[in-house]
């Protein structure tokens, strides 16, 4: 098998619901496979062992348990299949919320997991994807509203136009072997002190 399967941390109180998934898993031929049986210190676990993907089990779990589980989902940053007895549909908005990759009510079944394993991980791969390109859209935004506050510092001035201050902008990052955003961020902070040292 020349694709490389992700290694799973498996946690669930229930040992015999734990062998279910962990059938399902070997089944799928995964081989790294771990479980733990122990709710307690999950994240010194998860951080112990560092797996590519979590399944967590809980059989009848109570608000408090299921706000610990959505917590940690924030925390780790890694896909997590959650199988739950029961739910409504306060809780499963707050799984999708918190990033549970994939929430699967009253459906642990040994041939299905496999599948909500590799959807859990592809949703977390478009989400990943998603937040990223978000980052950096809000990242240029930010750059272009900075490079805008400096070109209308350099207007003022030096009197001069908009695209002057641009070419002079450009002029000082390329001198200074920078990007522009960053000359310009250094310009706003400068006028920003020189500004409150003046008041």
């Amino acid at each position: 098998m020349s694709e490389r399967l992700p290694s799973v941390l498996i946690i669930d109180e229930n040992a015999t619901r734990a062998s279910i998934i962990e059938a399902g898993l070997a089944a799928a031929g995964h081989r790294k496979v771990t479980v733990i049986n122990e709710m307690h210190g999950i994240a010194a676990k998860i951080a112990e062992h560092q797996p590519d993907v979590i399944v967590i089990d809980l059989e009848n779990p109570n608000r408090d348990m299921l706000e610990n589980m959505f917590q940690l989902s924030r925390a780790v940053k890694r896909p997590i299949a959650m199988f739950v007895d029961r739910s409504d549909t306060e809780a499963m908005q707050a799984a999708i919320d918190a990033g549970v990759s994939a929430y699967v009510v009253d459906g642990l079944r040994q041939e299905r997991v496999k599948s909500i394993l590799d959807m859990a991980i592809s949703r977390f791969n478009a989400f990943s994807r998603l937040e990223r390109e978000l980052e950096e859209a809000r990242s240029a935004l930010e750059e272009r509203k900075m490079i805008d506050q400096a070109k209308g510092l350099i207007m003022k001035s030096r009197g001069v136009d908009e695209a002057t201050a641009y070419k002079l902008l450009r002029k000082a990052a390329m001198n200074g072997n920078r990007k522009i955003a960053d000359v310009a961020e250094s310009l706003v902070m400068s006028a920003q002190l020189l500004g409150d040292g003046g008041a």
